[in-house]
């Protein structure tokens, strides 16, 4: 199917704010670095009829090379398609015949599959050119996958000025330097580069595979101020000896569920540190941030007019905002309602003047007909002491059809069994007994999945 010609727009592309704010801010990568003022005056890519008409699929090998083809291609190509870095080859090919790709970037985007006819690659330059910083030729639109959580990932359609809507100038941001542990292909990785690009400030980009030891090593001679990660991150990062010689003046924390016991882990490794967690998803952009140092949100926050507005529906929080994606790409269903509130899909409780997240609705568990939501029994087992992580999942049973158990990262050193009591004990004061896990398997580690998200187990 053909695709509309993006229509002009007076903006400015990603590739002037860079211009404008770069005075000195450095991109760190793990291969080295490069100043951000020059990568913006500087033509990376080969393609120059990458235009308005053209769809580009981004499926690189590592962060670097995607953040200079952003540079390059937004305000010139008409869509960008995003690609994480675990999108196989298969899914690759299904979305360039489903989405008219013309264009590809880089060779990692053809590993694995046939050359298409018609289909144009783009290629890192061996020596940069000259830019032409000048206004955009059209407004790019920005494709994204959704994380899969709810089912098999859609491409949403974003706007630059949606992406960046949340986004506010940082005093002194030609001393802020940027960290996360997010992959910057997906939603919540390309908030913190935004951030940082569009604001003066500098970047340190993780590699894919890199031990967390030898990232923090190279956040720490960036000398990272503003370090962002999921909670599974960060309690990854926890158990590291050397998160505790950086010397944050932020730290952020997004992507999941945010419990209590992870706040108080971070206050505890970093005292006076400001410590900050968002809710965002790909399809409604970002909605709030809370930096009171407590989990969940004031319940003051539902039902207000503003830029974002939330309300609770059925017992998940929808959103309408100017954030939120356009719409699902390729015939993806509708993305919000007739009143253009998107249902994120995720459960909350109000408790007095607090909203919690109590999980997925996806995600529950049916124990003879009531319902559990896992992340709710983790907020109880992992507020006990000697907890580092957990991850509750439906044991099936004839009788109920699922029972509910848990596994435990448990830290160094500590009695298993009085831990186990001490779970127990603390469940069921917490609890219905509905909910009380009926098995507890202590485990080394848990698995993460490659959006930095703890990985879900189903019955």
């Amino acid at each position: 199917m053909r695709q509309a010609t993006a229509a002009p727009v007076p903006r400015m592309s990603l590739r002037q704010h860079v211009a404008g704010a770069a005075h000195g801010a450095q991109l760190f990568a793990a291969a080295g670095r490069i100043d951000l003022g020059t990568a913006a005056h500087s033509s990376w890519l080969t393609g120059a009829d990458a235009g308005p008409d053209a769809t580009v699929l981004l499926r690189t090998r590592d962060q670097h090379d995607f953040a200079l083809a952003l540079l390059e291609l937004d305000g010139r190509a008409g869509r960008l398609i995003i690609c994480p870095p675990d999108l196989t080859a298969a899914q690759a090919a299904a979305v360039m015949a489903q989405h008219g790709v013309t264009h590809v970037f880089d060779d990692a985007t053809m590993e694995g599959l046939t050359p298409v006819d018609g289909v144009r690659r783009l290629a890192l330059r061996a020596l940069p050119q000259q830019a032409d910083v000048t206004a955009p030729a059209c407004d790019t639109q920005w494709l994204m996958f959704t994380s899969g959580t709810s089912g098999p990932p859609k491409l949403v359609a974003h706007s630059f000025a949606g992406l960046t809507g949340a986004i506010t100038p940082l005093a002194g941001a030609d001393a802020v330097v940027w960290g996360t542990f997010y992959d910057v292909r997906r939603y919540g990785g390309l908030q913190m580069l935004l951030r940082a690009l569009t604001g003066g400030g500098s970047m340190v980009l993780s590699q894919t595979g890199e031990p967390v030891a030898a990232f923090i090593a190279r956040l720490r001679e960036a000398g990272v101020t503003h370090l962002a990660g999921t909670p599974s991150h960060w309690r990854q990062a926890l158990m590291c000896p050397d998160l505790t010689t950086l010397k944050p003046r932020y730290l952020r924390l997004s992507g999941e569920i945010v419990d209590q016991s992870v706040l108080d882990a971070l206050r505890g490794a970093f005292p006076g540190v400001m410590i900050g967690h968002a809710f965002a998803s790909t399809e409604a952009g970002v909605a709030f941030e809370v930096n009171d140092g407590l989990a969940g949100f004031p319940a003051a926050w539902l039902d207000m007019p503003g830029k974002v507005e939330m309300r609770v529906r059925h017992g998940t929080l929808h959103l309408r905002s100017g954030r939120t994606a356009s719409a699902y790409a390729g015939g993806g269903g509708a993305l919000h309602d007739d009143d253009g509130f998107v249902d994120t899909g995720d459960l909350v409780q109000q408790r007095g003047d607090r909203v919690y997240f109590a999980g997925r609705a996806s995600g529950i568990i049916n124990v003879g007909g009531a319902k559990v939501a896992p992340e709710e029994v983790e907020a109880v087992i992992n507020g006990v002491a000697q907890v580092h992580q957990s991850r509750v999942h439906a044991r099936r049973n004839p009788m109920t059809g699922s029972l509910v158990a848990a596994e435990i990262v448990a830290l160094p050193g500590c009695d298993e069994a009085a831990l186990r009591a001490e779970i127990l004990q603390a469940c069921r004061a917490a609890l219905p007994a509905y909910k009380v896990p009926v098995s507890l398997t202590f485990v080394a580690a848990l698995p993460m999945s490659a959006g930095g998200k703890l990985e879900r187990r189903h019955a």
